[in-house]
């Protein structure tokens, strides 16, 4: 039976165990990710011998008296999580039994994540994943061509890699940059990713690494990698005008998988449906794999 928990019924204990032993686990359904990302986040639980077997965050909120269900800045797949392999019909079981009263539902799942044919309202998302098992020169020869004239490129402007990089820079680069254009982003959203990479950096699940030029001292791009179930995922960004002038993001990503070349480790780029940023993940000889995310709106909604 699937019982659905309040935000102080869910033992957190027992949720973190259920993640950690999940077949697809990822650091986004960890507890204390989601209290940072989403306090009093709710969810689907599924017990057997007192532990929890397969899970389901809950992450809503309430606006004009409706209760709904999003997706939370900084994760990229929740869904249903569970310590033995899921089949459709688990996952159907799941989303049957999110509470009525959530009328509005806009929710990203897994790729461990297969949604039966018979619900409405799935698509279907892209990532990217570098499998670094193989030594660097293996990976290398995988690069595309371009990206390896843009390692090329940056050679003349002396990059070198920067480790435990404060994070405050990295959002700065980014709010500066590219940020500048999104209004949706504000200062809530920027605390939030401060307060996220603070403590995964202090547990050992994050690092943050950054790159200057021969004639710089500041950094010029920065990125938050997150570290767990084997996985590295590039989370987040900055870059100004030098460091696109001397490709320094594709310099930090190749300096990445230079340190974890024939480890266990895979590469998660953590997207894209943008066909541009597609290109530029598999430019480093990634693979392309979609998750589903599941909708399901009131009549009304389409009236607007």
């Amino acid at each position: 039976m699937i019982a659905y928990l309040r935000h102080d019924q869910i033992d957190k204990t027992c949720w973190d165990d259920c993640i950690a032993q999940a077949v697809n686990g990822n650091v986004y359904a960890w507890s204390w990710y989601l209290d940072l990302v989403h306090p009093e986040w709710e969810a689907l639980v599924e017990m057997k011998d007192d532990n929890y077997l397969s899970v389901m965050p809950l992450t809503g909120n309430m606006k004009y008296g409706i209760h709904y269900l999003f997706q939370p800045f900084f994760v990229q797949q929740l869904g249903v999580f569970s310590r033995e392999e899921l089949s459709p019909g688990k996952v159907g079981s799941f989303l049957e039994a999110i509470p009525k009263k959530f009328r509005l539902i806009q929710i990203r799942l897994n790729e461990g994540n297969e949604v039966p044919d018979r619900f409405r309202g799935v698509e279907h998302h892209c990532n990217h994943l570098l499998d670094l098992r193989l030594d660097y020169s293996k990976l290398f020869s995988d690069y595309h061509e371009n990206t390896r004239r843009n390692l090329k490129k940056s050679l003349k402007y002396g990059l070198r890699l920067v480790k435990a990089v404060p994070m405050e820079r990295v959002i700065a680069l980014f709010r500066e940059n590219r940020g500048a254009s999104i209004r949706h982003w504000g200062d809530a959203e920027y605390r939030r990713l401060l307060a996220l990479s603070q403590c995964a950096v202090s547990s050992s699940k994050a690092f943050v690494y950054g790159v200057q030029t021969m004639d710089n001292e500041d950094v010029v791009c920065g990125a938050l990698f997150l570290v767990s179930h084997q996985r590295i995922t590039f989370l987040f960004s900055g870059n100004n005008s030098l460091g696109r002038e001397s490709h320094a993001m594709t310099f930090l990503i190749d300096q990445v998988i230079r340190e974890y070349a024939a480890t266990p480790f895979t590469l998660d780029f953590e997207g894209s449906d943008d066909e541009a940023l597609g290109r530029f993940y598999s430019g480093f000889g990634s693979v392309s794999i979609t998750y589903p995310s599941y909708s399901r709106l009131p009549w009304w909604w389409f009236k607007k």
